[in-house]
Order: C-alpha cells, then sequence, then structure tokens
C-alpha cells in the first residue's frame, strides 16, 4: 500500500487525486491533507478517508476540526503545510502529491525531497522559483520527481525508454485559453467572468487566468527545462486549440513521439500515482474515426508573457521568483477587480526587467522577495 501525503486536497488537482484514490480501495493510505479556507470539503475528506494530519490555513478552523475530529492532529499555515508534507520521515512507502497553488508549494517541496521522498508534482511554481534548487536537492538525495501538469506528464510518457535517443526538440501544445481569439485590442476591455470561461479545461481560477494571458505556458517552458535537462533552443510552444495532444518530443532522426488523451487531470495523476504501471481511470477513450487536429504558430507578439517568462529564465537564479511573484499579485488584484487584464502583463513584465537576480539565494531568499515582490505590486496596482 502506498502512503499519500497530500498538499491542496481540496483544489482541482487534490480532489482528482481523492478520486482516483476512491476507484482503487485498499491500494493508498491517505496520511495527510492540506487546505486554506475550504473547511467544509475537508471535514468530508478527513471523514472519508481518516488521515492521521490536517493542515488548515487558520487557527480558528484547526480548533473548530479539532473538537469534531479529535483523533486527527492538525497544524496551521506554512508551518502546518510542510508538516504535512514531511510527516514520518522514516516512511518507505510514501509519496507527496503537490497539488498547491502558487510559491507556497516550495518549501514543502524542498523539505520532502531532503528528507528523500519521492514528489508527484502538480505545482508550477516550486520549479518556476526554484528549480534550480530543486535539481540540487534531487540529485543530492536520490529521489523521484513525477509530474503531473498534463504537458509534462505527456513529454515524460513520450520520453520514456529513450534516455540514450538525442532529443532535438520539445513541443508543449496550448488551447490559447480563453482569449485566443481576441485581437490584442479587444483585450483592453475582457471582464473577470469571460476569462475565466476556459475553453477546453475546468481549473481553478488563478490558473485560468493564467491560461488566457499565456503565463502558464511560460511558467510551463521554464518547468520542461528543469525537468528534462534540455536547453530553451529545444523547447517550443505550439497553439492546438482542441487540448487533444499534450505534449510532443521529435528526436534526432526526425521521428516524433505523441501523446494524445481527452483533456481530464485523472490520466497524468494515474500515471504519476501508479508509476511505472499503467491503470484504468473511467477517462473515456478517444473517437479515433471522428479526431480533427489543428496547430498553428503560438505568437509572442500576442501573447506577450511567454516571451518575458523566456526573458526571466536567461537571466536566472531569483528572477523566475519575480515572475512569479509578480505574476500572483497582479493576477489576485485583477479577480479582486482592481486592475484591468492588460495590467497583468503590464505589471509582470515590469518587475521581471527590472530585477538584478541575486546571487546563489536560497529557499528563505527566494520565499522573502517573493513576498516583497508582491508587496510591491500590491501598493503600485490597488
Amino acid at each position: 500500500m502506498k502512503n499519500l501525503y497530500l498538499l491542496g486536497s481540496t483544489g482541482s488537482i487534490g480532489k482528482q487525486t481523492l478520486e482516483v484514490v476512491r476507484s482503487y480501495p485498499g491500494e493508498f493510505n491517505v496520511i495527510t491533507l492540506c487546505a486554506n479556507r475550504s473547511i467544509e470539503t475537508i471535514g468530508k475528506q478527513i471523514e472519508e478517508f481518516s488521515p492521521a494530519f490536517v493542515s488548515v490555513g487558520s487557527k480558528e478552523a484547526a480548533m473548530a476540526l479539532k473538537t469534531k475530529y479529535p483523533d486527527c492532529m492538525f497544524g496551521v499555515g506554512e508551518e502546518g503545510i510542510e508538516r504535512a508534507a514531511t510527516l514520518n520521515p522514516d516512511d518507505k512507502q510514501a509519496l507527496l502529491v503537490n497539488a498547491l497553488v502558487g510559491s507556497v508549494g516550495l518549501a514543502p517541496t524542498a523539505k520532502a525531497i531532503a528528507i528523500g521522498r519521492d514528489v508527484a508534482l502538480a505545482n508550477k511554481e516550486t520549479l518556476v522559483v526554484g528549480g534550480f534548487l530543486i535539481r540540487r536537492l534531487i540529485k543530492e538525495h536520490g529521489v523521484s520527481l513525477l509530474p503531473v501538469d498534463s504537458e509534462h506528464s505527456a513529454i515524460w510518457q513520450a520520453l520514456r525508454g529513450e534516455k540514450n535517443n538525442p532529443v532535438r526538440q520539445i513541443i508543449i501544445t496550448s488551447s490559447g485559453g480563453a482569449f485566443r481569439d481576441k485581437t490584442r485590442d479587444e483585450l483592453k476591455h475582457v471582464t473577470k467572468e469571460e476569462a475565466l470561461r476556459h475553453p477546453n479545461w475546468s481549473m481553478g481560477d488563478k490558473i485560468t487566468i493564467d491560461s488566457a494571458t499565456m503565463m502558464n505556458k511560460g511558467f510551463e517552458v521554464i518547468e520542461a527545462l528543469h525537468l528534462f535537462g534540455v536547453g530553451m533552443d529545444h523547447v517550443k510552444t505550439v497553439l492546438h486549440r482542441e487540448s487533444i495532444i499534450h505534449g510532443m518530443v521529435e528526436f534526432d532522426d526526425g521521428s516524433v513521439m505523441t501523446h494524445m488523451a481527452k483533456p481530464d487531470m485523472r490520466l497524468p495523476i494515474a500515471y504519476a500515482l501508479f508509476y511505472p504501471k499503467r491503470r484504468p481511470t473511467g477517462v473515456e477513450p478517444l473517437d479515433i474515426d471522428h479526431l480533427r487536429l489543428s496547430f498553428a504558430p503560438l505568437d509572442e507578439s500576442r501573447y506577450p508573457l511567454l516571451r518575458v517568462a523566456k526573458e526571466a529564465y536567461r537571466k536566472g537564479t531569483s528572477a523566475p521568483c519575480v515572475l512569479n511573484a509578480a505574476n500572483e499579485a497582479a493576477v489576485a488584484l485583477f479577480l479582486d477587480d482592481k486592475i484591468s487584464f492588460l495590467d497583468i502583463e503590464t505589471a509582470v513584465t515590469h518587475y521581471v526587467r527590472e530585477h538584478q537576480p541575486l546571487k546563489n539565494p536560497s529557499v528563505g531568499d527566494l520565499l522573502k522577495l517573493d513576498h516583497q515582490i508582491k508587496e510591491h505590486v500590491y501598493a503600485e496596482y490597488s
């Protein structure tokens, strides 16, 4: 039986992870759960999965839950999240599933790797903010980092068994987000409600906005560079409206290995949970007889944050941290109706280009910088 330590259990990926677990009774033991404000939801998860430890966002919520579930231990805030990630450090059947959203996912990932725990990673910001540190820790502690993002899972699967074959390029597909058919001029007056209507995927608010700005694809490029050890010139992004092909790998002989499936996150989640085996997921198979696929270049002048993400990576060390922090703050302001959609691009671009990268920053240094940049963005744009 595999023991799961699940961060972000009440979000979209967390819920779907528990859906996979529910489909395979007796194969997983849920040891920890973690949420912020969705207290009613996590209460139901406690009743169903009987975790040993749960972290929530406030002391008041922890006390209320403790009264109702006295057999469970509780933690609060960032300290609680880190404990949820590292509980039972000698557990040899452990897998951390990090489904958090935001830079808060970096520290628990690093701490879990430091105790030798394998990580199934759905938290993009871990690699965007501190990918160079995570790579170092993985090498030092010999753990496995299993990608859960649909694009990176697809690439991972396409590379399986191809260890010694030179890769010409990795191709990351993009649906184009909610505004793929709008001109730059039309984006000046789009609303939050319009931005949240993703054409293909059902996701949380923040990642849906990132998909509309194409920041999400910029993050995925950075993730791919850290996960697969290729250079920037070997990663390509393409517009693929149908979200059927999730990733491709082109080899030096001209062959292209492609992963196709319905857009359903249960597939990459289950692949990470059961790796190296494949198990049924209940995902509807593709109708190959009527399949229609289209591709087009992803225009960086139309989606400038994709270009800015690459700039941040090239600047190095702490610049991607600034990229993420400015984006998190700007998206939060947009969702709170404080700034316009295009103001997100303005804020992120400004802070990335003004930043002078730190030399050899630690996790603590990056998280301090993350806080500082967010405070600056809130103060300047609120």
